[in-house]
């Protein structure tokens, strides 16, 4: 037991705590990539709050999530330069791409929110809030609906843990792409989702923040919102 809780711990800090060599700082670099961020943001939580307000079934609803995810990663390329980043492995090995730690990452933080649905099913209120926002997954195809959340997640991966985060000084840069993220959920009226988005913009911040790149929360966040959408109907 002490072994694999030590071996946790690396895992760990070679994910989430100690900088990779080579990984690229925010800084809250120049006018223009804050001006471009701001404006994204205001426009991509109004398209969220429009596109959560479509009927369950109606194409429109696609279009306008594809939509939102374009805006994203237009205003992301828009605002700078953008990185994949780099990792390194528990035992300190050669630095490489964040793949199996944000395989094992994301696995991990969808393990934990569907134990924590288990509770969610207990609360009314709560639980039917949640269905709510899950019947647009339950009309239409689930592969389209899978693969329209799977692009929703790159791009939003793209402007807050890419552009969002080189905007923000760097003291605040975690804590503050993870607030951005939750803030532009708020417009759809679900608290859980909010939380939700809270939560895993934290994680990802922190990938950013130690391997300098969008590649690491990008596998993440996809492993995270393609297993809640398949398995969280199930749990609830």
């Amino acid at each position: 037991m002490r072994a694999a809780i030590s071996e946790i711990g690396r895992f760990l800090d070679a994910a989430l705590i100690t900088r990779a060599p080579g990984a690229v700082p925010s800084g809250g670099r120049g006018v223009r990539r804050r001006l471009v961020v701001t404006i994204t943001l205001v426009l991509g939580a109004v398209l969220l709050w429009w596109a959560l307000r479509i009927e369950p079934g109606d194409p429109a609803f696609y279009a306008a999530t594809l939509a939102l995810a374009a805006l994203w990663v237009l205003g992301a390329f828009a605002s700078g330069p953008l990185h994949l980043g780099h990792s390194t492995t528990r035992s300190g090995g050669e630095p490489g791409r964040a793949v199996v730690q944000s395989l094992v990452l994301g696995t991990g933080l969808l393990g934990i929110f569907l134990v924590g649905a288990v509770a969610v099913a207990q609360m009314p209120w709560l639980r039917q809030n949640v269905l709510d926002l899950l019947d647009h997954a339950g009309e239409g195809r689930w592969w389209i609906v899978l693969l329209v959340t799977a692009v929703n997640g790159v791009a939003e991966e793209i402007f807050f843990r890419g552009a969002a985060y080189a905007a923000l000084p760097a003291r605040i840069a975690v804590p503050g792409s993870a607030v951005l993220y939750a803030l532009s959920t708020v417009g759809a009226g679900v608290p859980l989702l909010t939380f939700a988005a809270l939560v895993l913009g934290a994680v990802t911040a922190l990938q950013r923040r130690v391997t300098g790149g969008v590649l690491g929360p990008i596998i993440t966040h996809v492993i995270w919102s393609g297993g809640m959408l398949l398995l969280l109907p199930l749990v609830l």
